[in-house]
């Protein structure tokens, strides 16, 4: 069974940043990259800090966490550099309405 839920509105996040949302116990980062969107598991697989605070790379399309360095792909959350070794979460995310959704499974709970 998949829901969707709202995160926040698409005007929310600037172009080529992100933002940490917190909803329904899943820890979310939203990245926006010109008017494309991602959505991925906020924690770190290495250290559990907050991937929303790292810096985006909109030309590799990647985010890294600020304590470490690891760069994680907002299209798989693989990890592509070290010390992280394990892949974070994916979310289908999209724009309706003007708001920014997610699309949770059974799976996600």
């Amino acid at each position: 069974m998949t829901r969707t839920v709202r995160l926040c509105g698409f005007d929310d996040i600037a172009p080529n940043s992100s933002a940490r949302i917190d909803i329904e116990g899943h820890r979310i980062a939203v990245v926006r990259i010109g008017d494309d969107l991602y959505a991925i598991g906020d924690r770190c697989s290495h250290a559990d800090y907050s991937l929303s605070e790292g810096e985006v790379f909109p030309d590799r399309c990647r985010i890294e966490c600020f304590k470490h360095g690891s760069t994680f792909s907002l299209l798989t959350g693989e990890p592509d550099s070290f010390p992280a070794t394990r892949p974070v979460p994916v979310y289908d995310v999209r724009v309706v309405d003007d708001d920014i959704v997610v699309d949770f499974t059974e799976d996600d709970a």
